[in-house]
């Protein structure tokens, strides 16, 4: 179930987060609204995944999988660009939440 909690905060920052863009520095009303709602939905579910996850592998996880699903996004839909160090940067990140996962961080 934690997992479960923890997969829709991430699925609600990346939202936020993509909208967060499309909001032009909150100036947009509904982009922000959405940029909104997503971060405290994000931040309800992540609260209550913790009741049963440890805080350092959900976070782990959270920044890990959020921070490539964005990346992803925008590469693939906002036009930003490809570089080795993008991938790079990527995939460390990536990694470490492998790693923490298998060092027994739960």
């Amino acid at each position: 179930m934690g997992y479960g909690l923890l997969a829709g905060a991430i699925a609600a920052e990346i939202l936020a987060t993509t909208f967060m863009k499309y909001s032009e520095g909150f100036s947009k009303l509904w982009p922000s609204l959405i940029t909104g709602i997503g971060y405290v939905v994000a931040f309800a579910l992540l609260a209550q995944a913790l009741k049963t996850l440890q805080v350092g592998t959900a976070y782990a996880i959270w920044a890990g999988v959020g921070t490539a699903a964005v990346a992803a996004i925008g590469i693939l839909f906002l036009g930003e660009t490809l570089s080795l160090a993008k991938i790079a940067g990527i995939a460390l990140i990536i990694a470490g939440v492998v790693v923490l996962n298998l060092g027994g961080a739960h």
